[in-house]
């Protein structure tokens, strides 16, 4: 049982990763290795994690309504592979032994601080090859889940990924690429999530007390849009996911030397 104050931090990093992602995005770099800080195994970490950040992916998904009008087929293909993908992900994170979760990482929270710091290229990218007439839904399906394979995994990093494949494939404005991404990321989160509820490894006051601050978060993110320069806060995360990212494989090393 965790004690008040680490609680306490759980909840703060829960906040902080709602302002984070209602902002700039990456919010688990910051959430996450809360989590493991204060002494929670990673893979029960990552599961609490991903079940308590939930609402503030549904929070997103409905706030960008009006944007998926009209993308129905598109959901119809895209998001049955986001719950498949979800769920894959979420067994195989049951199914492959922690220390084989513990060695990666320190990788995947680098790798995931790398698709943060390219989010702006990706996204100017996606502008730059908008008008080629491109919509090939059915080629996104792989990629899609595949990505959500990895979300269901471990998760950060995940809308990224997607919203590049999206722009690969399919031809349209980037705000209703983003729209579909939400519910793609939505579908994939909760699915894996869901099937998390019967793994027996979420810490419950650790994901209520996350969940209630991912929500103050996101509402905060919210209100604080334009008083917050988003680069930058982006970049401060990426520097936190390296920095921690680094240390975490150090202290590997200096465990396996």
């Amino acid at each position: 049982m965790l004690a008040v104050t680490e609680l306490a931090i759980a909840g703060v990093a829960a906040c902080a990763a709602g302002i984070i992602n209602a902002l700039a995005g990456g919010g688990t770099l910051v959430s996450f290795p809360a989590l493991v800080m204060i002494g929670v195994p990673e893979v029960t970490a990552n599961i609490t994690n991903t079940v308590a950040l939930c609402p503030g992916y549904f929070g997103a998904t409905v706030a960008q309504k009006k944007d998926i009008e009209g993308q129905g087929r598109r959901l119809r293909l895209l998001v049955p592979a986001g719950i498949i993908g979800g769920i894959t992900g979420g067994v195989l994170l049951l199914v492959v032994s922690g220390q084989v979760f513990h060695i990666l990482v320190p990788f995947l929270i680098l790798l995931a601080s790398v698709l943060l710091a390219v989010q702006d290229r990706v996204r100017d990218w996606i502008r730059n090859r908008s008008g080629k007439n491109r919509d090939s839904v059915k080629k996104a399906l792989v990629p899609v889940g595949f990505t959500a394979v990895y979300g269901g995994y471990f998760g950060a990093g995940q809308s990224v990924i997607i919203l590049s494949v999206l722009g690969l494939f399919i031809e349209d404005t980037l705000t209703r690429l983003n729209a579909l991404k939400q519910c793609i990321t939505l579908s994939s989160s909760v699915a894996a999530a869901v099937f998390f509820l019967f793994s027996g490894l979420i810490l419950w006051p650790v994901a209520l007390v996350m969940a209630a601050g991912a929500l103050v978060g996101g509402a905060a993110g919210g209100r604080f849009a334009g008083r917050i320069d988003p680069v930058l806060l982006r970049w401060t995360v990426v520097v936190i996911g390296m920095a921690v990212g680094l240390i975490l494989l150090a202290r590997q090393s200096g465990i396996s030397g």
